[in-house]
């Protein structure tokens, strides 16, 4: 990288075609306070916040793909010290020497945004208190004029709701259970082990799993996490559920169980864009007479993978989410596995409450733990962050230890 670029006064990075950093200008260091040989070689996710992420994942990769460029676009970098830094990108695609690559220019926005969410903030609180105004003097020449009536319908009206209140929440509950009852029971062979956790942030999901044995050496795991909460997600997830038990029993390839979903996904919402939702989705095909893995992430938190020599790696999304764009098609990646490896698939409620490098190192740090004390330590670790939030994502996670 000649001077003048590597001291300009914006950030410049070059990154391969599956997201690996490859070249980094001084000015970007400096703004992230990382040295060169942290930075160099990473995926861009090590410099960008868990919202920035998925960010990149469903709009900047796509745009580059579909139209080779991305302009003023806004995303948050983290600095070495955790620090958020809104910036604005340009990058180009590239093609030198048979590789694709995508040059980066970033421009810091932190004034910038100061400054408008404070004009923001005035011109809300002058609109609310104007509406406020005229709302209170039309309110005051007609409210004793209807409170009797009002009072009278109140107490109907509350009768009415109390009833709803208690139908709905025995059907919610019915709900809930028949959800909960989709979920695939633990496995155990003496070729693999397989566990799970799943908790909703409300009656219903929208995190769904299944893991399958399909014949005496192959088994299919998925997790899926559809955009959302609650009814709607939680009905995409039982739709998606049958269609993938069906799919993985009869031992399709991982491209074409993911392309079915995919399609299922866009005839759901064909005539309807408003109601239209994605789907993150992870699926991995295990052969334990080959020791072979075939997997497919789309859009969806990089999974852990830790092979018995305690060497860790991340299995990350290549694809755009399920249900995002028509006509995409789903690239098989494989790799070759030991005895003793394990994986860890997890949706993005479990790092928004503990972090992804927090749950890294749990899954390090009990490599030589059975499966079911590593799972109950992130359960713990989930329940100790959650009672200092108010509000929690859907959390799902699967374990498999290969024997």
């Amino acid at each position: 990288m000649d001077e003048q670029l590597n001291h300009a006064p914006c950030g410049f990075l070059t990154l391969t075609e599956d997201g690996t950093i490859l070249s980094i200008n001084h000015t970007l260091l400096e703004m992230l306070d990382y040295p060169l040989q942290q930075v160099q070689g990473k995926h861009f996710h090590s410099i960008l916040t868990v919202p920035a992420q998925m960010f990149y994942q469903f709009y900047f990769v796509p745009l580059l793909i579909k139209k080779q460029k991305v302009e003023e676009m806004f995303i948050s970098l983290k600095s070495i010290s955790d620090e958020e830094i809104p910036v604005m990108v340009n990058a180009l695609q590239r093609k030198r020497d048979g590789k694709i690559y995508s040059d980066c220019v970033l421009f810091p926005m932190r004034n910038r945004s100061e400054y408008e969410n404070e004009l923001l903030i005035a011109k809300k609180d002058a609109e609310a208190a104007l509406v406020a105004k005229h709302k209170a003097n039309a309110e005051l020449e007609n409210a004793l004029k209807e409170l009797k009536e009002k009072q009278e319908k109140l107490l109907d009206l509350n009768e009415q709701n109390q009833k709803y209140k208690i139908e709905t929440k025995k059907e919610l509950e019915l709900a809930r259970i028949i959800q909960k009852t989709s979920l695939t029971d633990p496995i155990e062979t003496d070729e693999i082990k397989i566990e799970s956790f799943h908790k909703a942030s409300s009656e219903l999901s929208g995190d769904i799993y299944g893991f399958y044995q399909i014949d005496q050496h192959r088994y299919g795991i998925i997790l899926l996490d559809v955009m959302g909460h609650g009814i709607s997600s939680a009905l995409i997830t039982m739709s998606l559920h049958s269609l993938f038990q069906r799919l993985i029993s009869y031992g399709l390839n991982t491209n074409i169980v993911m392309k079915e979903l995919d399609q299922h996904l866009h005839s759901l919402f064909q005539n309807n864009e408003e109601a239209r939702h994605y789907c993150t989705a992870i699926y991995l095909l295990i052969d334990t007479k080959k020791q072979k893995i075939e997997y497919i992430n789309a859009g969806h938190p990089p999974a852990f993978w830790r092979d018995k020599n305690g060497e860790q790696h991340e299995l990350f999304s290549k694809s755009v989410p399920i249900g995002m764009f028509e006509g995409i098609e789903y690239k098989t990646n494989s790799v070759t596995y030991s005895k003793g490896d394990r994986l860890l698939l997890y949706t993005d409620g479990i790092t928004d409450l503990i972090g992804a490098n927090h749950l890294s190192g749990l899954f390090s740090e009990n490599r030589a733990t059975s499966i079911s004390t590593l799972k109950d330590s992130i359960i713990a670790s989930l329940e100790h962050q959650k009672s200092e939030k108010q509000r929690s994502d859907d959390q799902c996670l699967i374990l498999i230890e290969l024997k």
